[in-house]
């Protein structure tokens, strides 16, 4: 699988849900549809931000088909974040048979792997199918950390397409580099060091703000494409505040908060999440509509 496969901006969606926390699939396609009228490349359904482990496998295949089905032909990646790894050969190989565009894989769930058993949980998941797949690595979440050195022992899996780096670390993107050289396309993981990794290398942004406010994050991965980092970085400047919002234990619950804002969106989370309430609430709707009130004018960057 040789050549660029993936870039651009990736949307993780939330997972709308009604009043009795169901999954709501007629949101999940007005999400996707809001997504793809704002120009992003590719969407990514029930990751982290989608609530993926209080969902089913049954729930997760709706999600993906409901997202195939809105997507308008850009890429569809199901998220595989299974306790198991013959769990998560049974949820890759239903995307396949559902025609998704790839996975983004994470280690197993809950226990914590080793080098040797997170590489051999890789593997065997890459084995059971032939979609391309996006490593995810956060080791900061899930306390398994695939290092540079490992993605090179890894490279010989040829439907390893591409790193989604959440480390924390942005010296990362530079180890991977020099460590494998173009091998994966790597993509940006963490809201607020987007720009940075971008400038370092990273081809795409699994972003997780976008949710409320794509143009913005869209505009700013074509900056930095065409070479205008001033210009990127004035939008980067607004949008960080919000940003921040992604990186916290409550992400799901202010991005849900950011959508109902922004679009009028349920905020409506499944337990054990709980929505947001009091000082807690009170603090994000207000970064948010002060953000709001500042919104740049992406007209004059003319992209």
């Amino acid at each position: 699988m040789g050549g660029q496969r993936w870039a651009g901006v990736y949307t993780a969606i939330t997972t709308k849900m009604d009043a009795r926390q169901e999954v709501d699939l007629a949101e999940v396609r007005a999400d996707v549809a809001f997504q793809i009228d704002a120009g992003v490349d590719g969407i990514i359904c029930c990751g982290s931000i989608g609530e993926a482990s209080t969902l089913t496998a049954d729930e997760k295949m709706a999600i993906a088909n409901a997202t195939k089905e809105a997507a308008r032909g850009k890429p569809v990646l199901l998220t595989v974040a299974e306790d198991s790894t013959r769990a998560a050969v049974a949820l890759a190989e239903r995307a396949k048979a559902a025609g998704m565009d790839g996975l983004m894989l994470l280690p197993a769930m809950r226990y914590v792997s080793d080098r040797r058993e997170t590489i051999q949980h890789f593997r065997t998941v890459a084995r059971a199918t032939d979609l391309p797949i996006m490593v995810y690595n956060n080791p900061v979440a899930y306390a398994v950390d695939i290092t540079p050195e490992m993605f090179a022992e890894m490279a010989d899996e040829t439907n390893f397409v591409a790193i989604k780096e959440s480390s924390g670390d942005v010296r990362r993107i530079t180890d991977i580099l020099n460590t494998v050289g173009n091998r994966y396309d790597i993509f940006t993981g963490v809201d607020d060091l987007a720009l940075e990794s971008l400038m370092l290398g990273a081809v795409g942004w699994v972003a997780g703000l976008v949710c409320a406010f794509p143009r913005e994050t869209v505009a700013i991965h074509k900056l930095v494409a065409a070479g205008r980092i001033p210009e990127a970085l004035e939008i980067y400047r607004w949008f960080m505040p919000l940003l921040h919002l992604d990186v916290s234990l409550r992400f799901v619950q202010n991005v849900k908060l950011a959508e109902a804002i922004v679009r009028g969106t349920s905020t409506v989370v499944r337990q054990p999440r709980l929505e947001l309430q009091g000082a807690e609430r009170d603090r994000v709707e207000t970064i948010v509509r002060t953000a709001l009130a500042k919104r740049p004018d992406l007209a004059k960057y003319g992209v």
